[in-house]
């Protein structure tokens, strides 16, 4: 019986496999090559060397550039530039209405370019725009320079969604996800202490804010230029790696079923992702998550200094939010790896933040050191819902096939994240200073729309899961083609999901 499954496979195989990208055909055959797991670590140590490091190392890079305005927000910048009412709301906003118009362009760029040299790209321009920051005078001028910040750096994390499905096998992906993800701890950490230090300067031709610009600009471009002659575009063009060890690097993610490269728009891919709710879930938790984040973020100095702290001791205590940060992206994903529960995780992470916006909003603070510390525990503990923003970018790279309907959902998620940190800054009310009511009631609200999706999310993925063993029954035999045919996830019938 098994055998017959399997001539019934490769029958079914050589129909697929005009639709597999040719790179990928010169080193997958349609023979699968069994990997011993001592091959298999020594592969993924080889991948984590080499790949791993550029996308931690680069998203730090951009968490810092984007955190800049947040950290010169109390150094000077506001006065100095003259800005007034909402005006610095705005400078948040216009970024992500720049990665709103250029998400779905520069997705379809991400398709058909080596993906390295654009990514190196991206950051050479994202840091030449940063360093200009350091020349703006007025509103007008940020606001250019932000805008174009937003366009630059919004391939940043789509690229990496695509690299993590193209070099990890599934089980792999959350935790490579939350290591680079966990980069807006390190921001917090490694800008608070470089912007306390910046704060010291004192008697300089510049102001402080604008040395931060420029060390920060001058710095990511000397990166991006390292980025572009290091970073491999795909396995298949990797000179770094053997012959052999490229295609066993391809022969390990094949089971993933997702695909790893196919340049061929196909129309029909975008109608099966817009057509998909679950494609439509990850924006939602994107947009759910994003807007809380992006206030938090932006107001997280002002936020902590409204609590009685100083400047210079608001600068050391956005250093343990950073912690904070990390100690929850890392353990979530520890967490849904060992139970395989992504969503019962998510779910769990966004209850300590229900709680602690609930303190933020009754609670007043009356300036002494209990009350000062409690609230600014229950801020910290407000950010835990990150969680879920992680683990369903994680989601999506695992469970949506064909790379056509990938890069339509990747662009979908992204426009998702960005609607939502165009919002989150703007509920900050100048008027509603220092509780800002408004902003954590939006949040309340924003936590029980995302459980809901969550919830929803899960019993889709299962009923689909079920439906598929009805119909095609339980697959005991992999078909090893598909992995690489270009098929989405619903056209794949040996497809299932993860949840």
């Amino acid at each position: 019986m098994l055998e017959a499954k399997k001539d019934a496979l490769h029958l079914e195989a050589l129909e697929q496999v005009d639709r597999v990208d040719k790179e990928i055909s010169k080193y997958a055959g349609d023979e699968q090559v069994e990997i011993d797991a001592a091959t298999d670590l020594y592969l993924k140590r080889k991948v984590d060397t080499r790949i791993l490091p550029v996308m931690i190392v680069t998203y730090l890079i951009q968490a810092l550039d984007k955190g800049t305005l947040s950290f010169a927000s109390i150094m000077g910048l506001k006065t100095d530039t003259h800005l007034s009412g909402g005006q610095y709301s705005w400078l948040n906003t216009c970024t992500y209405m720049a990665v709103l118009a250029w998400e779905f362009p520069t997705n379809w760029i991400v398709q058909r370019v080596p993906i390295g040299k654009y990514l190196s790209f991206n950051i050479i321009c994202w840091a030449a725009v940063l360093s200009c920051h350091a020349a703006c005078t007025s509103f007008g001028g940020l606001l250019t320079v932000r805008t174009l910040l937003g366009i630059f750096e919004c391939t940043c994390q789509p690229i990496f969604v695509v690299l993590s499905s193209m070099w990890y096998k599934r089980e792999e992906q959350a935790a490579r996800v939350a290591f680079w993800y966990m980069m807006n701890g390190g921001q917090q950490i490694i800008g608070g202490l470089l912007a306390y230090c910046f704060t010291l300067i004192e008697h300089a031709g510049l102001k402080n804010w604008q040395i931060l610009f420029l060390v920060y600009g001058s710095v990511s471009i000397v990166w991006g230029l390292f980025v572009g002659y290091y970073m491999p575009d795909s396995p298949m063009k990797a000179k770094c790696f053997s012959e052999e060890d490229k295609r066993l690097m391809i022969e390990r993610v094949r089971r993933n079923q997702t695909g790893l490269q196919n340049r061929h728009f196909r129309k029909e891919h975008v109608i099966d992702a817009i057509s998909d709710p679950q494609v439509w879930c990850y924006p939602l938790i994107q947009l759910l998550t994003a807007l809380p984040t992006s206030g938090l973020g932006a107001y997280a100095n002002i936020i902590i200094t409204s609590f009685g702290f100083t400047v210079l001791q608001t600068q050391l205590l956005s250093m343990v939010l950073g912690v904070y940060i990390i100690i929850v992206l890392l353990s979530s994903a520890w967490i849904a790896n060992k139970t395989q529960q992504n969503l019962l995780v998510m779910i769990g992470y966004i209850l300590p933040s229900v709680a602690s916006t609930v303190v933020l909003i009754t609670v007043k603070n009356d300036n002494s050191v209990g009350r000062k510390s409690a609230l600014l525990f229950c801020y910290y503990v407000a950010l835990s819902f990150w969680a879920a923003a992680t683990l369903g970018l994680s989601m999506l790279s695992r469970n949506v096939g064909g790379q056509t309907k990938k890069s339509v959902a990747i662009a979908m998620n992204f426009v998702g994240w960005a609607v939502g940190n165009s919002i989150g800054p703007q509920v900050f009310l100048a008027r509603d200073a220092p509780r800002y009511h408004i902003a954590f009631g939006v949040h309340m609200g924003c936590y029980a729309a995302l459980l809901t999706v969550l919830v929803f999310l899960r019993f889709w993925l299962t009923s689909q899961n079920n439906k598929k063993d009805r119909i095609h029954g339980r697959p005991e035999v992999i078909d090893i083609v598909s992995g690489f045919g270009d098929l989405t996830d619903r056209e794949n019938k040996y497809f299932r999901y993860i949840y």
